[in-house]
């Protein structure tokens, strides 16, 4: 690998010469893959798999499997991350373990934003943002496969949340940055990689953290991360951040063992956390837990917006326990929320573009409502409330690959629920001798590659089946 001779001037002050041929050796190898089962959905992972240290959920694989050919994956029963990323969790842990209001500002593709619903307390609100329309999408997909009913999805700039005055106590900003630390796994990251660069994109993260900066409240939380190298986008930009934005830094504990360091600022003692490949495995990642120490003025209540009525009584049996939810529509789409997102989303509708807000229900057709493919992956769908049809594995590919089915006429007419290996792929409407595929179009399996044999690496617990 030909890394730039700035970066390497760059990283041989730093960390040293003798360090610094170390990590670029270790740029050479595979970078290590890891995965986090859905615990939520009742899956564990299956055989004698080495935990990522630093996590509770975590699981190094000794290679990249085709995920793509999966259903499980498909349907949220787990989501491969990079390890070094599951480092968030001890972040977390230093908070108040309460049901919190919590924003991930910039969170496509939604490996972080995954991880945290399943750390928060279930009462807790998480909105998960993603400023570039596209990537949004993408965000969207991840939320609903993961399922969790508490979670709503915009598309915002970083400043849209600034009118959110103290609304949050918890904030992480995984923030854009000059990918240093995925040279191994993103050629354009290197490609792309200069001095000018990193000073653009240290300017753009002071730029993010300002405008979000007033939604978080007094006292509360923000995650500061990175997934690069130098001092100007890490340590630099924590003592701008404490300085001119009232902030402390706080400790984030760690085991020795882990092989994570501390600041490589020269006669600074701040209690960050930063990886580096060739003493763990994980790709390069930057971290620091920051408190908010200056007070905001009291939240603004603000008035307008779309109005959230209670829920239904047609669609409440399509739910697990009802009582209390309420419903808005965003665009063509009934989504359901339940009491904790119900109490507060009214107050996102005027101010950020909603991409979707608890689960996504249904839709009005032709006077009747028609399940949306959100609720097959909800944590909160009732699945008994409508027939379902055990797929096989050619079968569930084929589904995914939005293909037309035969599920024999033995099954009624109507919506069907189609499961494979214990939980919901998503709708089909049954008419007799076939069945309308209406898994999400934009989601299908695209690839023409055959399918492999079946793999697993994650089972579902026995009380769930």
């Amino acid at each position: 690998m030909q890394l730039p001779e700035a970066f390497t001037q760059q990283m041989k002050e730093l960390i040293g010469t003798e360090d610094f041929l170390r990590l670029s050796a270790s740029l050479e190898s595979d970078a290590a893959v890891a995965f986090r089962p859905n615990g939520r959905k009742g899956f564990c992972a299956v055989g004698d798999l080495q935990p990522v240290p630093w996590s509770s959920l975590g699981y190094y694989l000794s290679e990249r499997l085709p995920f793509t050919f999966d259903p499980l994956l498909h349907a949220g029963a787990y989501y491969v991350q990079e390890p070094s990323s599951m480092f968030i969790e001890q972040a977390v842990r230093q908070c108040e373990p309460v049901a919190m209001r919590v924003l991930d500002l910039c969170a496509a593709p939604g490996g972080k934003s995954t991880l945290l619903r399943s750390l928060l307390p279930d009462e807790s609100v998480l909105v998960v943002n993603e400023p570039v329309r596209q990537r949004a999408q993408v965000l969207m997909e991840n939320m609903t496969k993961w399922g969790h009913p508490s979670v709503v999805v915009t598309n915002a700039s970083p400043a849209a949340f600034a009118s959110l005055e103290g609304f949050f106590n918890l904030m992480l900003i995984d923030a854009p940055c000059s990918g240093e630390g995925m040279f191994r796994k993103d050629n354009p990251a290197l490609s792309e990689w200069s001095v000018q660069n990193v000073e653009h994109c240290a300017a753009r993260q002071f730029q993010i953290v300002s405008d979000a900066w007033p939604a978080l409240a007094e006292g509360g939380y923000l995650i500061y991360s990175t997934c690069t190298y130098n001092l100007r986008e890490n340590e630099l930009q924590v003592q701008r951040i404490c300085s001119e934005l009232g902030a402390s830094c706080m400790e984030i504990p760690t085991d020795p063992a882990w092989g994570i360091v501390g600041s490589l600022l020269q006669g600074e003692n701040l209690p960050v956390c930063r990886f580096m490949p060739h003493k763990l495995r994980g790709e390069g990642l930057f971290v620091a837990l920051l408190r908010k120490e200056r007070s905001v003025r009291a939240p603004k209540q603000r008035g307008g917006g779309q109005r959230v009525l209670p829920l239904d009584r047609q669609l409440r049996p399509w739910l697990q326990n009802a009582d209390g939810w309420g419903q808005i529509s965003i665009g063509e789409t009934l989504y359901a929320l339940p009491p904790a997102l119900a109490e507060v989303v009214s107050l996102f509708l005027p101010l950020l573009a909603v991409l979707s807000a608890g689960v996504a229900l249904a839709q009005r057709k032709g006077g009747a409502y028609q399940p949306e493919h959100g609720l097959s992956q909800s944590l909160a769908f009732r699945r008994d409330h409508f027939p379902t049809v055990n797929l096989t594995y050619e079968d569930a590919i084929a589904y995914l690959r939005r293909q037309s089915l035969s599920l024999g006429n033995d099954v009624p007419r109507g919506m069907v629920v189609v499961m494979y290996g214990g939980v919901s792929l998503g709708f089909v409407n049954q008419l007799g001798d076939r069945a309308n595929n209406l898994y999400p179009q934009p989601w299908k399996i695209r690839s023409q590659n055959a399918a492999p044999e079946v793999f697993s690496i994650v089972n579902r617990d026995a009380e769930w089946a």
